[in-house]
């Protein structure tokens, strides 16, 4: 059957559960570009069309799903809406679901389930590549675990909340002004204020790892990552798609994490 992701993370997870019976398409798939400004086109448009089930993360992140939802009809079609499914909701909520690692199992059952029932022949397959997707975060589960055993609320700093959840889930202490993120994440200049208190973050030692999104820089964050680089900080670079040539979602979370943990022992 044919299924379309907003994101290709989403898209991943599809392919892994739906296996041989699913035919895939991912519509933010660009390492390079910024998922926030993208722009869908008429070849987007067809493929939601003909898609049986859609796959969107919600949140506002990828609102042009909507429009091009709205513009197509399919009868049978199935949208399933990550934000939903995990219960997230508000104006200000965190849309990077996709980091929130210890519940990416719930988006996997739901997945399994809208494919199940737009093919209930092969529900046996996919609930056996469901069960095998659980079992292979178990290193990822493991990596977290390591962290938080080992760096118990470690100050941590990010230019954007990209990668908060999974900072949240392994008790690591965030300490960049919210206002901060927020004006990163929007395309805007933060204030003069939170700006100074981010630098400060860095310029004082106050932190020992700084996370920076490398598919939406700016001049403010790289002034950060400079002061961090001369002040001994280490670095770590995350991004808001599956990166091209990675294995999978799985290798993609795992490669981050190791990085993470490696420059909080640094």
């Amino acid at each position: 059957m044919s299924v379309v992701a907003a994101e290709n993370f989403w898209g991943d997870i599809v392919r892994q559960i739906g296996g041989s019976h699913v035919s895939v398409k991912s519509i933010i798939s660009d390492p390079s570009a910024d998922p926030h400004q993208y722009e869908s086109d008429a070849r987007n448009a067809a493929d939601v069309a003909d898609a049986r089930v859609v796959v969107v993360n919600g949140l506002g992140y990828d609102d042009f799903m909507s429009k091009l939802l709205g513009a197509t009809n399919h009868a049978g079609r199935v949208v399933l809406t990550v934000a939903d499914v995990l219960h997230v909701s508000g104006a200000d909520a965190n849309p990077h679901l996709w980091y929130d690692i210890p519940r990416i199992s719930e988006v996997a059952r739901a997945i399994e389930s809208e494919l199940a029932a737009a093919d209930p022949a092969d529900k046996a397959v996919f609930a056996t590549n469901r069960a095998a997707f659980d079992a292979s975060l178990a290193p990822l589960l493991r990596t977290i675990d390591e962290i938080t055993r080992k760096y118990p609320g470690a100050p941590v700093a990010y230019t954007e909340r990209v990668p908060q959840y999974v900072l949240d889930a392994a008790g690591l202490s965030v300490k960049t002004p919210p206002g901060f993120a927020r004006a990163i994440e929007d395309g805007n200049e933060p204030s003069p204020g939170d700006a100074q208190t981010m630098y400060d973050l860095v310029t004082q030692h106050r932190i020992r790892v700084l996370l920076y999104n490398a598919q939406a820089t700016s001049p403010v964050t790289q002034h950060v990552q400079d002061l961090a680089r001369r002040a001994g900080i280490p670095v770590v670079a995350v991004t808001e798609t599956l990166p091209h040539g990675t294995a999978s979602y799985q290798v993609w979370q795992e490669n981050q994490l190791t990085e993470i943990l490696r420059a909080l022992g640094g």
